[in-house]
């Protein structure tokens, strides 16, 4: 299963020997690493990145997760972050796009103390008792989510409200007395630029998951090299999982397209 996973240990020494740890679960088949990142906060209590996510389709979601992380936990101390109204800022909408939600922010940040290091990562992992016994054997505290398909529903939902809105204006528009017509298209203009608006964030990101799945299944390829038959078959698996996440997350997004499109034309 897909999963973002924060480890949080005491020093920054185990946290690169956690990095290197899941690294060598990658090698051996346990999970697919897909990309890492490592954040520390020191004891001012300011949170800095030590290692940047990696770059390309695979390491967007974990770069949108690091930066949401650094954002977010800069707020008040002892303060809840999903509580914390003036820390929802873009730094919020990036963690939507990861596909975490606030909660495991909240969870992050009651572990990250000051003087402590976070590695984060991208990872596909049959069961969790492999990282789990390798990083809690150098101290590490795990957190992990499913990615969800938070932006893809929204996207979907906004299009298909915007959608029932353009056509009862248009309705409207018909029966306004010639005076109120002008104010009705007002309206009309309005939400034709947030159909427009809808529609290419929804192209966006159909576009970037076909990147991503596609560089997923690529770097699944490449770990099956030299594997055992019986991890080759679980391999396999996880490209089955990656490619029916990427169906699922398309049909939405198609469906968005496909109601903003309605709504535009003539």
């Amino acid at each position: 299963m897909n999963k973002m996973l924060v480890a949080v240990f005491g020093s920054e020494s185990a946290a690169y020997e956690g990095l290197s740890a899941l690294k060598d679960l990658h090698k051996s088949g346990d999970i697919t690493l897909y990309a890492t990142a490592v954040i520390a906060k020191d004891y001012s209590g300011a949170v800095s990145v030590k290692q940047a996510a990696d770059e390309g389709p695979v390491g967007t979601a974990l770069g949108m997760l690091t930066g949401s992380l650094i954002g977010l936990l800069a707020g008040p101390v002892g303060v809840a972050v999903g509580a914390s109204v003036g820390a929802l800022s873009g730094a919020a909408v990036d963690l939507g796009r990861s596909g975490v939600g606030l909660d495991m922010v909240d969870e992050v940040s009651a572990a990250l103390l000051p003087g402590m290091v976070a590695v984060l990562a991208e990872v596909d992992e049959t069961w969790m008792s492999p990282v789990d016994t390798r990083l809690g054997a150098l101290g590490g505290l795990v957190f992990r989510r499913l990615r969800s398909e938070v932006v893809e529903d929204q996207l979907a939902r906004e299009s298909a409200l915007f959608n029932a809105e353009m056509n009862e204006l248009s309705d409207e528009l018909t029966r306004a007395r010639a005076e109120d017509k002008a104010a009705v298209r007002e309206q009309i203009e309005a939400v034709r630029n947030k159909l427009e608006a809808t529609q290419a964030q929804a192209k966006a990101r159909q576009e970037q998951a076909k990147s991503e799945m596609e560089a997923k299944v690529a770097a699944l390829r490449d770990q099956m090299k030299g594997a055992s038959d019986r991890r080759k078959a679980q391999l396999e698996q996880r490209i089955a999982q990656v490619k029916a996440d990427y169906e699922a997350r398309s049909a939405k997004l198609a469906q968005a397209r496909r109601l903003t499109r309605e709504a535009l034309s003539p």
